[in-house]
């Protein structure tokens, strides 16, 4: 587990015996009841109100609140990592999280324990040219390595007893959803799977965790699936590429916080700064395109962006309207494995986990069998495209000859401008033929199930002057 690097560190632990549990509880949490209510029609998504808060103060909790509760105690996470790089500080933090990396928190425990644990921007954040950028998906976070090497590292280094029971009960979380939460693929997040390994642990009702599974586990392969930017949370009437968070956005984010909250107590007191983070990300504005526009062509793409794409994608400048419109699976052709998994009711007990949750009537599972066609602020900086980041260029999105069924990133990093992605070379091959580990996370190989190519093939009808007019345009969202 490399510390200087982002990667996963979020919890499980040593599996014991509460096998009673499972039997007294787990026919209950399987639920019975009509499946349909966890469904959602494709079309347009309608808007729920949601809840006021203070932009200020939701930077505020984001980059410096506990939402995380348990975590490595300072003093073993220091023995490990002795530094903290300058490129990986967050200006605006308080305390001793001004001294941390971007996307870890420390605070006291509840026995007096500094403890040092992940926060949103662990998935939520990347760097951009010479700066984090709040909101942003990073297309190169690891999370394919086994969190429980982290765990161990760390363990090495507990020397007090106050310490080892903080240490303890992180390990123990990590235990029970590391098998479910690695990717295949740099820049693939593991989140969805994560939340569903959580609710098997949990007592919907109480919090409580238990080490043996009260319902079956999600698959231990997580469906590929890249980051959104929050940025575009501000326009989104429902959370995710299937629209399946719909009600109270605050309240669904919470699920974050499902590791370490071991009481209904424990969320309630997260719920009360939980509108003011989300009012924060409903404020993130895109960055903006950092090379030279050709202003002519580009009001040229924007004439075909209206005739072609607005429908869907919806319009921007002075008067901005955004659609929130779900696409069928068999109109955008996009890969359907996602969507499926969320539909097709190998998920519903997840589903009715939220629906017995504390938060049941305010917060609905309830997706939609295709995908949001997402606002496009800033989509020059979200590389790769599609929800599966399948296609590593804006320019081969609007083209899917140019789209590479094998390929990986370049090392170093570096964008490309004229085609809006991250620089990558093709590959001959797949997955199958790398020598390592390490080589096979870093190829993506779009024959994969989940990680397909194909679809959105609006843009191989048009010219290629009017495609280069139309990328024109893009970069000035």
């Amino acid at each position: 587990m490399r510390i200087g690097q982002r990667s996963i560190w979020i919890g499980a632990g040593m599996l014991g015996a509460a096998l009673s549990l499972w039997v007294a509880l787990g026919p209950l949490l399987r639920g019975t009841s009509d499946p349909d209510r966890f469904r959602s029609p494709v079309g347009e998504v309608e808007a729920t109100p949601q809840r006021p808060g203070s932009v200020e103060a939701g930077f505020a909790a984001l980059v410096n609140q506990p939402y995380v509760s348990c975590g490595m105690p300072y003093a073993a996470y220091r023995r490990v990592a002795p530094e903290t790089s300058p490129d990986l500080l967050l200006p605006g933090r308080a305390g001793r999280n001004a001294e941390l990396p971007y996307f870890l928190t420390a605070h006291v425990n509840a026995d007096g324990v500094e403890i040092v644990s992940n926060n949103c921007l662990v998935c939520h954040a990347a760097r951009l040219g010479d700066e984090i950028v709040i909101g942003l998906g990073d297309a190169f976070a690891d999370f394919t390595d086994d969190p429980r090497q982290l765990v161990t590292q760390t363990g090495r280094f507990v020397q007090s007893q106050s310490d080892g029971a903080a240490w303890a009960h992180w390990a123990d979380r990590i235990e029970g959803i590391a098998p479910y939460i690695q990717t295949r693929t740099l820049g693939m997040n593991p989140a969805t799977n994560l939340s569903w390994a959580l609710m098997a642990h949990r007592d919907p009702r109480t919090m409580a965790w238990s080490q043996i599974p009260l319902m079956d586990p999600p698959p231990r392969d997580p469906v590929p699936v890249r980051t959104p930017p929050w940025w575009w949370m501000g326009k989104k009437n429902a959370m995710f590429y299937t629209t399946i968070g719909r009600g109270d956005h605050s309240r669904y984010m919470l699920f974050a916080s499902l590791l370490c909250a071991d009481s209904v107590a424990e969320l309630e007191e997260i719920d009360q700064f939980a509108p003011d983070i989300r009012a924060y990300l409903a404020s993130l504005e895109a960055p903006a395109f950092p090379y030279p526009i050709d202003a002519g062509l580009a009001e040229q793409g924007q004439a075909l962006f209206t005739r072609h794409c607005a429908a869907c994608h919806g319009t921007y400048g002075e008067a901005p309207r955004y659609p929130n419109r779900v696409i069928g699976l068999d109109e955008i052709g996009t890969d359907p494995l996602y969507a499926r998994s969320m539909t097709d009711g190998s998920l519903d007990r997840f589903f009715d986990w939220v629906e017995r949750s504390p938060h049941g009537g305010t917060v609905r599972a309830a997706p939609a069998e295709g995908y949001i066609a997402p606002p496009l602020d800033g989509i020059w900086a979200v590389a790769p495209y599609f929800h599966n980041g399948a296609v590593p260029s804006l320019a081969a999105v609007l083209d899917s000859r140019l789209r590479p069924q094998f390929w990986r990133h370049v090392t170093p990093r570096a964008y490309d401008p004229a085609v809006l992605g991250w620089r990558f070379e093709v590959l001959e091959t797949g997955k199958a033929a790398a020598a390592s580990a390490t080589e096979r996370a870093a190829i993506y190989d779009t024959t994969l199930p989940g990680y397909g190519r194909d679809g959105h093939t609006y843009g191989d009808d048009l010219t290629d002057d009017d495609r280069a007019a139309l990328l024109e345009y893009l970069k000035s969202l």
